[in-house]
């Protein structure tokens, strides 16, 4: 029990020690070792005493030594000039200001009447005329209407000093000017005084000719006065004091606060002094506080609070706390003592409130500190806290932002209807507004949801019969909320697979095709070389026949070579295993060598060659012996697989874009079933049959040599025309 009253006391002694830590750092430096004369709201009073002492008293202006510094410039000229219009817009605003008025007195035979503003109209027309003829007479309007804002502020610089001595009276001074040697005096600077300030020659007083706060006279109308033109500094000499007797009058304003900080400082001296002594205490005291805080812990309704509990009513402890510091602090700063017993039982109730407060508030510090003294605890709490929870929660909501924007919008709507309804329940006569609220707010976000959650519905029954193999049908996309974009990304996930699978059964068909022609094209010639073999075998064959068997096996082993021969290189291709050897090579030269080569075979494939070539070379930086295969293989295709007694169309020409475009055009002999793209694939070839010869992959070699080099080439197909486009860039 007694360890509860020390540790009591011991709180207490500490509060009032951070009371005093906190009150000296806020005024200590106002207070200690400063009189009021040196406080800030004597700096403000005598701020404010020199800032009209100079332009009001001293240095007040004459109207005709501001009116002598007064110009106007080009640029107020043409501003004044300008100010309702150009020439024009302005007779005619004249003219449309008096027209009515004219003809109303010609109507009404008022003919002295009309006389007289048809002579106003002329002569503000005349006077408007001669503001955009001469500069000097717009320059006389400007000064005049600059001289009467300097009448202006004359007039009220004037009014300011007839009230200046009753408003400063316990002020006095005795300044000299240095240059006129004129003297100002008021009051007698040579009694006793509280505040003394000397201007010689070397620190004189230096004060201004404008009052700051009369000079926005100067900018009240249209027409301003620049004042930085009309300064003047003047320097004076002398003594300014606020003699004692002054200071210590009750109807003096300055009286109040002279007092007040008196007061201030003797009451803030004795906090401080009283902060030391329980600051002392309080450190002789600390393990009593400990002790019995921790055997406060331990009780179990304070352990079943989580740790963001227990701080968010530490928080909320600590912000009543500094508002009772406020409190305390501003009935010690800026009290008025009209009565001394209730100004002690008002501070006394303060006090006592704000130490019970700040005991609480401490208290949890102290059990705070003592549950996460170490890291394992401190870990073990916060990951056991609702915030760690939530923010696992929430961190799955943000995953897709804009669904738990919309999340957040829902709830928000939600819960603004279901206010709104609730203050319609309890309002009485004045629920309309909260219904109309409700009606507005709740019910339209009602119906978002319902409309929302069915939608979810249908695109879960639609992803299942996908999930199930059911391709044939898109899920529905409705809006642009996410639920459509999600509808939209599962829609493209089922194109997906679908063209997947339309892939792999297309590589699945090529794949067997493909092993299909190789071995067909591999073991034709290779049956006829190990038939013809076995015939040469044959010790009774003539002389002719032998020879016949060596010319056929020649010709199926050649045949044989070139088709390993062509395998091997497309895959070398494929694989971009190979090296390019680019140069600057002339693309017109090049195909008019490697087709004129083929020419007598296409005379005799009774092939009708049209070449159409540009007159000036095109280049381009390719593979010249690469390229010339490129062309070779085009033109052999084109042997293979055209109508006889057809016309064959090469074409190279510059296109617009900058590329070299070469083209091979002829009328195909077999009908085209397959796609076009797909006889780039090995082995594949329009004759379906394969009673052509070749190797089935010259236009896979071709289509491997412009991947090779960056260049593009494509296939059309017309019916029984059969086009080759390539395209590669030109230098």
């Amino acid at each position: 029990m007694v360890k509860k009253w020390k540790a009591f006391l011991v709180l207490i002694c500490l509060i009032w020690t951070t009371f005093g830590i906190g009150t000296f750092m806020l005024v200590g430096h106002q207070y200690i070792g400063n009189s009021y004369f040196d406080s800030e709201n004597f700096y403000g009073e005598s701020n404010d005493f020199f800032t009209d002492l100079g332009p009001i008293i001293l240095n007040a202006p004459k109207a005709s030594d501001l009116k002598s510094k007064l110009d106007a410039t080009q640029e107020e000229i043409d501003e004044h000039r300008n100010y309702y219009g150009t020439l024009g817009e302005q007779i005619d605003s004249i003219k449309a200001q008096y027209e009515q008025r004219i003809q109303e007195a010609v109507n009404a035979n008022a003919t002295e009447l009309q006389k007289k503003l048809q002579a106003e109209q002329d002569a503000k027309i005349k006077d408007i005329t001669t503001n955009f003829e001469d500069d000097e007479h717009v320059r006389k309007k400007v000064l005049a209407a600059k001289e009467v804002l300097v009448d202006k502020y004359i007039k009220a610089v004037q009014e300011e000093a007839k009230n200046f001595n009753k408003v400063y009276h316990f002020w006095s001074y005795e300044l000299k000017n240095t240059e006129t040697g004129k003297i100002y005096r008021f009051g007698n600077v040579s009694e006793s005084s509280v505040y003394k300030i000397e201007y010689t020659q070397q620190n004189p007083l230096r004060v201004d000719n404008i009052s700051p706060k009369l000079e926005d006279i100067f900018y009240r109308t249209e027409t301003h006065v620049n004042t930085d033109s009309l300064y003047e500094l003047a320097e004076y000499t002398g003594t300014v004091t606020i003699p004692k007797k002054a200071i210590t009058q009750s109807t003096n304003i300055m009286w109040d606060g002279y007092k007040q900080f008196q007061q201030n400082q003797y009451i803030f001296y004795f906090v401080w002094l009283t902060s030391i002594v329980t600051a002392i205490f309080a450190w002789m005291g600390r393990k009593d506080v400990l002790y019995v805080a921790k055997n406060l812990q331990k009780k179990e309704t304070l352990t079943k609070f989580k740790i963001d509990m227990q701080l968010i009513a530490l928080l909320i402890t600590g912000f009543i706390y500094f508002i009772a510091f406020q409190i305390v602090y501003e009935s010690i700063e800026y009290h008025y003592l009209y009565n001394y017993v209730r100004y002690i039982i008002e501070m006394a109730f303060k006090i006592m409130v704000f130490i019970v407060i700040g005991i609480a508030f401490f208290m949890q510090i102290i059990w705070l500190y003592a549950r996460i003294n170490t890291l394992e605890r401190f870990e073990e709490s916060l990951k056991s806290s609702y915030l760690w929870s939530l923010g696992d929660a929430i961190t799955d909501l943000f995953l897709n932002r804009s669904i738990a924007l919309h999340s957040i919008v829902m709830l928000a709507a939600a819960f603004f209807g279901g206010g709104s309804l609730v203050a319609t329940m309890i309002g009485g006569g004045y629920g309309f507004p909260f219904l109309l609220l409700c009606m507005m707010v709740g019910i339209p976000a009602l119906a978002i949801f319902l409309n929302r959650m069915g939608y979810l519905n249908r695109i879960m029954k639609d992803t299942k019969d996908m999930a199930e193999g059911r391709l044939n049908r898109d899920v529905k996309v409705k809006g642009k909320s996410p639920l459509a974009r999600h509808a939209e990304n599962l829609n493209h996930l089922r194109e997906g697979v679908r063209i997947s699978m339309h892939e792999q059964a297309k590589s699945e068909r090529l794949k067997t095709e493909l092993i299909t022609n190789v071995s067909h094209d591999l073991r034709t010639p290779l049956t006829s070389i190990i038939t013809y073999t076995d015939l040469l075998k044959k010790p009774n064959i003539t002389e002719e026949e032998r020879q016949q068997y060596i010319h056929i096996l020649d010709k199926k082993s050649e045949r044989l070579k070139v088709l390993i021969e062509d395998l091997f290189e497309v895959s070398k291709m494929a694989s971009g295993n190979i090296e390019l050897h680019r140069s600057r090579v002339d693309l017109t030269q090049l195909i008019q060598q490697a087709v004129g080569e083929h020419k007598e075979d296409l005379n005799q494939s009774r092939l009708d060659l049209r070449m159409t070539m540009p007159h000036e070379p095109i280049y381009a930086y390719v593979d010249g012996q690469k390229w010339w295969r490129l062309i070779d293989n085009l033109i052999v295709n084109v042997l293979k697989y055209a109508l006889e007694g057809t016309r064959v169309y090469v074409t190279l020409k510059r296109t617009i874009d900058g590329d070299a475009e070469f083209t091979v055009k002829n009328v195909a002999k077999y009908e085209i079933g397959e796609e076009a793209e797909e006889l780039f694939e090995r082995f594949k070839r329009a004759d379906a049959s394969r009673h052509t010869e070749g190797s089935g992959l010259g236009l896979a070699i071709a289509q491997s040599i412009v991947d090779l080099h960056g260049a593009r080439m494509n296939i059309e197909v017309d019916g029984d025309l059969f086009k080759v486009i390539v395209r590669i860039p030109a230098v």
